[in-house]
């Protein structure tokens, strides 16, 4: 408080006086002196209270979205008001302070995130095609939501004739509600996205240093090191930064956190550091081809826009197998999961669930889910479990009571309206499960690259000596390199990419150089 006291300003403020409201753009952090701040929900539901020497806010005051939460004085404040940018660089000067301030925020994300009517509230049913890629945006997004279905005439303006019942998904639907009330009809990713206040809208044409394709580990790695390296560095990323790294629940192997750290924590760090130095990151925006020129390369993105870089990172990573089942399209985002999330394990407590995989994901979502009060059962189709993951998760899986079933594959799922039964397995049993995670591995997000940069018969990109080229991380083409999960022969892990991805700055520096091209 001392320390927050040289930096800020000292404020009071009266009982009943609104130090910030759902909807607005932004806020200042908060630190209490005196007193007594509530926050409220949008139907004025009470949430928490902070007191004498607390403080407010969490992960949206950093990245700048829309407030989620109403904060009313409830006993006379004296107060330090610190504005964002003064925060951010607090959070970089003081490493005790970064690290409770930036665990709490994190925090209260999770909580918020597990709590029904605060942050965005997404209207429709969880059969249309368009509520379920909504759903799933906004839970990689880690953003607070509401799923609500539709009541019919009395909301004209959300459903069309006959859709309240589920006959199909009509224009104009499903409809999503942002905190302070505006309205968005069937918005797109990157309008919901933008219409909170996150992301950088890019423009039409971009020229930078260095170009990198990938928000996960490697990808902001690299950010770091670019930019804090004087390298002009844009992020592009297709559905949400932090990669698949984010939905871990922990990460127990990641060097300097012995006592292991979330996914959704580490990720959410390496963005602020990335930002620290002047990195712009943009998402959602996809790659859609790679135009080879002599000083820069050209990147066209699915929505338009050019991206002229002296050198790309490819760090796209790779995207998660499905179940080559019928009919799984129905259950996906109702009850079958490709992550584990503060929602999903809300849903599965006490129910019976399903994990598919035997790799380390899938053992940490079973025990994140097992904790949560579900009954779990690990099926992965090998004869020992030892072969794929890692030996402390074994241990975990059976101190939170996981049963596992060896040499087990789903052939087959039941249930009525997006809602699971059962499933039956190629050797005839049959399991009633509520829920089922799928934890099957990825395939190389490389399609969109065509014949321009060299790759393995599986699509991950070929690099150094495989590529024909010396340089560890270099493709067969000069400026452009690979890291983390798309590369082929990585080892997928975390600490892994983020190396893979420092490395390459140091590349780029050499690229630049024997080019001599000027960095921006």
């Amino acid at each position: 408080m001392q320390m927050l006291a040289l930096h800020g300003e000292r404020r009071t403020a009266e009982v009943g006086e609104k130090l910030y409201e759902i909807g607005d753009a932004s806020y200042p952090f908060i630190a209490i002196e005196e007193g007594e701040v509530a926050l409220r929900d949008s139907a004025g539901r009470e949430i928490v209270r902070h007191g004498t020497n607390g403080f407010l806010g969490e992960v949206n005051l950093l990245s700048g979205q829309t407030v989620f939460l109403t904060a009313e004085v409830t006993r006379p404040l004296r107060y330090i008001r610190i504005e964002r940018e003064d925060l951010r660089r607090l959070l970089y000067e003081d490493g005790a302070f970064s690290d409770l301030v930036l665990s709490a925020f994190v925090e209260r994300r999770e909580a918020l995130q597990a709590l029904d009517g605060i942050g965005v509230e997404i209207i429709g049913l969880r059969e249309w095609p368009d509520t379920r890629r909504l759903l799933d945006f906004v839970g990689r997004q880690r953003l607070p939501y509401t799923l609500t279905a539709p009541v019919g005439p009395g909301e004209a303006s959300t459903v069309g004739p006959g859709e309240a019942a589920g006959n199909g998904q009509g224009p104009g639907v499903p409809v999503v509600k942002l905190p302070g009330g505006a309205v968005l009809e069937n918005p797109s990713n990157g309008t919901l996205l933008r219409a909170l206040g996150i992301g950088l809208e890019l423009a039409p044409r971009e020229e930078v240093d260095l170009l990198i394709l990938g928000g996960g580990p490697a990808g902001l790695g690299a950010a770091v090191y670019g930019a804090s390296e004087g390298l002009d560095t844009l992020v592009i990323e297709g559905t949400v930064l932090g990669g698949q790294a984010g939905t871990s629940r922990r990460i127990e192997n990641y060097l300097g956190f012995p006592a292991g750290i979330t996914g959704s924590e580490l990720t959410s760090r390496a963005v602020s550091q990335a930002r620290k130095f002047g990195a712009r990151l943009a998402t959602p925006y996809r790659a859609r081809s790679l135009q080879l020129g002599e000083e820069r390369h050209v990147v066209t993105l699915e929505e338009g826009n050019e991206v002229a870089a002296r050198a790309v990172l490819i760090a796209t990573g790779a995207e998660y197998r499905r179940l080559p089942v019928d009919c799984l399209n129905q259950y996906e985002g109702a009850t079958a999961f490709y992550a584990a999330g503060p929602h999903e394990g809300q849903l599965c407590a006490g129910q019976r669930v399903g994990v598919v995989g035997g790799g380390n994901s899938a053992g940490q979502a079973a025990v994140w889910l097992a904790r949560g009060g579900a009954l779990v059962t690990l099926l992965h189709r090998r004869a020992d479990l030892r072969e794929t993951m890692s030996h402390y998760l074994i241990g975990e899986l059976e101190r939170f009571g996981v049963v596992v079933r060896d040499r087990s594959e789903i052939c087959r799922l039941e249930g009525h309206d997006g809602r699971l039964e059962q499933v039956t397995l190629t050797d005839g049993a049959t399991l009633p499960l509520s829920y089922v995670f799928f934890f099957l591995g990825a395939s190389p997000c490389t399609d969109w690259l065509g014949d321009t940069v060299a790759r393995d018969p599986n699509g991950f990109i070929l690099t150094g000596s495989e590529a024909g080229v010396p340089g560890l991380l270099e493709t067969s083409v000069p400026g452009v390199y690979a890291a983390g999960d798309v590369r082929a022969g990585s080892l997928k892990r975390c600490a892994t990419a983020v190396g893979e991805g420092a490395a390459v700055v140091r590349f780029v520096h050499d690229h630049l150089a024997a080019a001599a091209i000027p960095t921006a």
